[in-house]
C-alpha cells in the first residue's frame, strides 16, 4: 500500500474554500496538523478565523469530502482547534497579498452614517461599506462539476470552490436588497441572532467584491 504524502492532502485542501472568505483553508494558514498513519486514515486539526462561525459544521464536511476524493486514502477525521487562536500571520504570503496588498492606502478612511467597519482579527486593515445603501449584485457563474463540488467562476475565469451555504449567499445579492437586508434574512434562515451574522457578512461582501463574483 503506497501511503499518503502529506503534501498530497494539502492540495486537496487548497480545493476547500473557507465559508467566509473565497481563499483555500491552506492559504489561509488553518490548518495546524496532518497526521496520516500506516492505513492511510487521515487526521486533520484545523482551526476558523472566528471562533463564533456559523458555518464551521460546512466546512468540516467540505474538508472531508475534498480528501475523500484522494485515490487511497481511507478514513477522515477533524478536530477543530483553537490554540493557538488564528490571526492574519498564519495566512500565506500570497493570500495576504491578495486580502491586502493593494489596498492599504485607502482603507483607513472614517465610516460614514449608516456603515461599519470590519477585517480579519486585531491587525487587520479596515474598509467601510454602507449596510443600508449597498446592494450587492452577484457576478460570474455557476458550475456544479461531475465530484459534486460548487465553483464559482468570475469574469476573468478564475474559479472559486465554494460550498451550499456561500452559494446560497451569492444567490441572495440579486442586486435588491441592502446589505442590511441581506444579514436579516440570513439571520433568520440560520436562526441566529443579527448581531453574530453582521461582521461575517460584511467580510464576506468584501472578499466577493476582490474576487470579482459580486459588485456593488
Amino acid at each position: 500500500m503506497k501511503k499518503i504524502s502529506e503534501q498530497q492532502v494539502l492540495e486537496a485542501l487548497k480545493q476547500c474554500m473557507d465559508p467566509e472568505i473565497p481563499l483555500s483553508v491552506v492559504d489561509l494558514g488553518l490548518i495546524y496538523g496532518i497526521d496520516v498513519d500506516e492505513e492511510n486514515n487521515i487526521k486533520i486539526r484545523m482551526t476558523m478565523t472566528t471562533p463564533g462561525c456559523p458555518l464551521h459544521n460546512t466546512l468540516v464536511r467540505d474538508v472531508k469530502r475534498a480528501l475523500n476524493r484522494v485515490e487511497g486514502i481511507k478514513d477522515v477525521s477533524v478536530e477543530i482547534v483553537w490554540d493557538p487562536p488564528w490571526t492574519p500571520e498564519r495566512m500565506s504570503p500570497e493570500a495576504r497579498e491578495k486580502v491586502f496588498g493593494a489596498r492599504s492606502a485607502s482603507m483607513h478612511t472614517a465610516p460614514p452614517p449608516n456603515s461599519t467597519s470590519t477585517g480579519y482579527g486585531a491587525r487587520s486593515l479596515r474598509f467601510t461599506i454602507d449596510l443600508e445603501k449597498s446592494k450587492p449584485l452577484k457576478q460570474g457563474e455557476f458550475i456544479r462539476q461531475e465530484d459534486g463540488s460548487l465553483v464559482l467562476v468570475n469574469d476573468a475565469g478564475q474559479g472559486f470552490m465554494v460550498n451550499e451555504a456561500l452559494l446560497e449567499f451569492w444567490n441572495m445579492c440579486d442586486g435588491s436588497k441592502s446589505i442590511n437586508e441581506i444579514i436579516d434574512e440570513f439571520s433568520l434562515k440560520l436562526r441566529l441572532p443579527r448581531i453574530e451574522l453582521e461582521g461575517q457578512v460584511v467580510n464576506l461582501v468584501q472578499q466577493m467584491l476582490e474576487a470579482r463574483l459580486l459588485k456593488v
